[in-house]
């Protein structure tokens, strides 16, 4: 057994000693592309994003390693979502304020790929896990929305949708929820964010709050179904949860009519 925990303490030394410049490296790699595509004209900002996938794809499968069945597969495109988030909302932020903000985009970048790492290894991170997914939610959704306008519907809706979808997914999966059960849990909780947005739009709200609710609707559907799961009766949840949704939704309306 000594033996067993030694070895073990062995590894996890030497991949911290591997990963930790390989998952720096990309998020600095990713944060510059971002930053680029903060300036650039419309077809070189749909570069930016490629190449975002290009990085988050090869990074995540270099990073990760193999596939196992019970951590899922939506965690390999969540450096690459985050990449694309970052690029899409860092163009909503003025020019010179942005550039002082992309050490913080690397960091961020960085806590992706690494909590996904800490889950591989069952060091814990949900939490935080849970809290970066709603985030890369509200940023995709915000800039996407901004860079659009709202009004352009259904197009830029359909493409929040497939930017959340595995966010969506990589929720269901980090509740131990695999395979089609887990696929049909992240459609369900797609639907939800997708019919926030569009009866958002249809009441003509700001691009910003309309991402804001959605990210909200999208936390709140993850937490209830948390809370299923558990002991909490199906009444209090829909009270509790329920309240949540609709405090967040008189919100924003307040605020897109001040």
């Amino acid at each position: 057994m000594i033996s067993r925990m030694v070895g073990g303490r062995r590894r996890l030394a030497v991949l911290r000693q591997i990963d930790r410049p390989v998952v720096m490296g990309l998020a600095i790699l990713q944060a510059l592309v971002a930053a680029a595509g903060w300036f650039a004209s419309p077809v070189y900002l749909a570069a930016a994003v490629a190449v975002q996938l290009a990085l988050g794809g090869i990074g995540a499968i270099r990073i990760l390693g193999p596939a196992r069945s019970d951590l899922g597969l939506a965690r390999y495109a969540m450096p690459a979502v985050a990449g694309i988030s970052a690029t899409v909302f860092g163009r909503l932020i003025p020019g010179g304020l942005s550039l002082l903000l992309v050490p913080i985009v690397a960091v961020l970048l960085w806590s992706v790929t690494y909590l996904e790492l800490r889950a591989e290894r069952g060091t814990g991170g949900r939490t935080i896990g849970d809290l970066l997914v709603t985030t890369m939610v509200f940023a995709g959704a915000a800039g996407i929305l901004t860079f659009f306008g709202a009004q352009t519907w259904p197009t830029p809706l359909i493409l929040v949708a497939g930017l959340s979808l595995p966010l969506a997914l990589r929720a269901a999966e980090s509740r131990g929820t695999m395979g089609s059960e887990g696929m049909g849990q992240a459609l369900l909780q797609l639907l939800v964010v997708t019919q926030i947005g569009a009866a958002a739009t249809l009441l003509m709200v700001p691009p910003v709050v309309i991402a804001a609710l959605m990210a909200l609707a999208f936390y709140t559907w993850g937490g209830a179904v948390d809370a299923l799961r558990g002991d909490a009766s199906g009444g209090s949840v829909a009270v509790e949860f329920g309240a949540l949704m609709a405090l967040g939704l008189a919100i924003g309306l307040w605020l897109s009519r001040a």
